[in-house]
């Protein structure tokens, strides 16, 4: 009776550990076809971002809107590389307030090497403060390889910071990743409003915790969430300067 006793003991100190709790449920992103897939939802996990040629923009409204569901509150770091606002150009303070994300809780780091942006973004995930990290890699640099995604992973399900690694101009290779999806610009829905609302072509490539999948995905600015989109009008314009696409 006393060896039981102890080993409750013991199981209620290990249990009341932070670092050791049971983890909590996932956040759901709103298209109930995906939400049915990812199961419990996503979780604050290294999360990746493809994508294709041409279709720079819609990966990083994608992931802004997968920031959005996972730190509704928080503040969300975007770290980049200082060639990406060159590249691509710079992200829109108002384009992304209209997309729901207030630059008031944006934070923006511009690092020159590739070293210095994962080694900032593995600092700031161990910051419980912030509620997601975003790290713009271009291209496929040797240094992120599996054991840089594996660090990102680890301080990510730690400290319950979400990682989402955003990949311009890159190809698919081995990663630590919980998810990863690759997105390109869809059609907007033929009953919008005028604007119409951001929709995705989404195909969701690797999940750690079930299927994978493809869909065509809208962002509600007003609620935050993602939706099914239904038949397609009129293609929306993609280009390659996110300022002038997000404005």
């Amino acid at each position: 009776m006393a060896v039981t006793a102890e080993k409750i003991a013991h199981l209620r100190a290990v249990l009341s550990k932070p670092d050791l709790a049971p983890q909590l449920s996932g956040v759901r992103l709103g298209d109930v076809a995906v939400d049915a897939v990812l199961k419990d939802g996503l979780h604050p996990a290294l999360h990746e971002v493809f994508a294709p040629p041409g279709h720079e923009v819609a990966a990083t409204g994608f992931a802004v809107g997968l920031a959005r569901r996972l730190a509704p509150e928080k503040c969300v770091l975007w770290v980049m590389q200082e060639f990406s606002a060159r590249e691509y150009a710079g992200l829109c303070a108002t384009g992304l307030l209209e997309f729901g994300l207030s630059p008031s809780r944006l934070i923006m780091l511009s690092a020159r090497h590739v070293e210095d942006a994962l080694r900032a973004a593995g600092d700031a995930l161990t910051c419980k403060g912030l509620g997601a990290v975003i790290i713009e890699i271009n291209g496929n640099p040797k240094v992120l390889n599996l054991t840089a995604t594996r660090r990102l992973l680890l301080a990510s399900e730690q400290h319950g910071v979400a990682a989402l690694l955003v990949r311009l101009g890159a190809e698919e290779e081995a990663s630590a990743a919980e998810t990863r999806w690759r997105v390109s610009g869809a059609c907007s829905d033929k009953n919008a409003d005028l604007w119409g609302e951001p929709v995705f072509d989404v195909r969701l490539i690797r999940n750690r915790h079930g299927r994978t999948g493809r869909w065509r995905m809208a962002w509600s600015c007003d609620d935050g969430r993602f939706r099914t989109a239904e038949a397609s009008g009129t293609v929306v314009s993609l280009s390659s300067g996110r300022e002038a696409e997000a404005a």
